[in-house]
């Protein structure tokens, strides 16, 4: 009877999910966040990447259980058509309140299954672009190995296809298991991103440190452009920077926003002579 009262409740909690997420489908309820990617080296903006949140509720304690949720759902298409209309449109809206440059890039992450979706692969995001004013130079599509790739021929084909639009890829969570790291390699992105992980007090962490010097090494031999995730302490980005990394986000730059917000390097100590 025990088992059998837990499978009902957590079937109960399944379905109230569902129709919450059906809810923030319709209503278009989420809060939508701008965090800045800046040059570690020189301090000037790349872009920034959005982030959709729920509502705060009982029914999803945090943003990773929500969108794991999403990914057990038959709603994956509907909820990423509706995020990337919303991205670009509060995009748009906060450029145009902003003094950023009209040419502003944009991180948006995407599930890769949504890519193989015929419709999405037909236009759709194009005509968006035109919609709102933005061109597809200025998009960056954020791939994570969360949702991993399984058929990675036929991915790489269709990127080509995006490619040749003007559209660029970013592989997420980079160094965070064994998918981003094929992703990688098969599908030739043109950012990585260091995952948070790897990033948190790596000037104390001789092992993450040579994670990320091998994944700056590769990146230099392939033409990619590194970005490292969750910088929040000042020794992190003092590291980095000495180590030459390219590209960071995190706290200690600028928090997300629902405006287009200014980011800067964190202040750093100069030390006597």
């Amino acid at each position: 009877m025990t088992y059998l009262f837990d499978v009902i409740r957590q079937y109960m909690v399944s379905l109230k999910r569902y129709h919450a997420l059906r809810g923030m489908i319709r209503d278009q309820s989420l809060t939508t966040y701008f965090q800045p990617v800046i040059s570690l080296q020189e301090g000037s903006p790349l872009g920034y990447e959005v982030l959709n949140r729920p509502p705060a509720s009982s029914l999803f304690p945090n943003t990773e259980a929500f969108y794991d949720f999403i990914g057990h759902t038959d709603q994956v298409f509907a909820f990423e058509r509706a995020s990337r209309d919303l991205s670009f449109n509060r995009f748009c809206a906060a450029l145009t309140r902003s003094d950023k440059p009209r040419d502003t890039v944009i991180f948006i992450n995407i599930h890769p299954q949504v890519l193989l979706d015929t419709n999405y692969r037909s236009g759709e995001t194009l005509q968006l672009l035109s919609r709102y004013g933005l061109s597809p130079k200025q998009v960056v599509f954020e791939l994570t190995e969360k949702q991993a790739v399984h058929d990675y021929v036929e991915f790489e084909r269709i990127l080509y296809h995006y490619r040749a639009q003007g559209f660029r890829v970013a592989i997420d969570d980079a160094g965070s298991g064994y998918n981003s790291l094929k992703a990688i390699v098969s599908l030739k992105p043109e950012f990585i991103k260091l995952d948070k992980s790897l990033i948190r007090n790596v000037h104390l962490c001789p092992n993450q440190q040579r994670i990320v010097k091998l994944l700056q090494e590769f990146a230099a031999e392939s033409g990619t452009h590194i970005i490292a995730e969750g910088i929040e302490a000042r020794e992190e980005f003092v590291f980095l920077q000495k180590e030459g990394i390219e590209y960071g986000q995190g706290y200690a730059i600028g928090r997300p926003a629902t405006e287009l917000q200014t980011a800067s390097l964190p202040v750093c100590e100069k030390t006597s002579m």
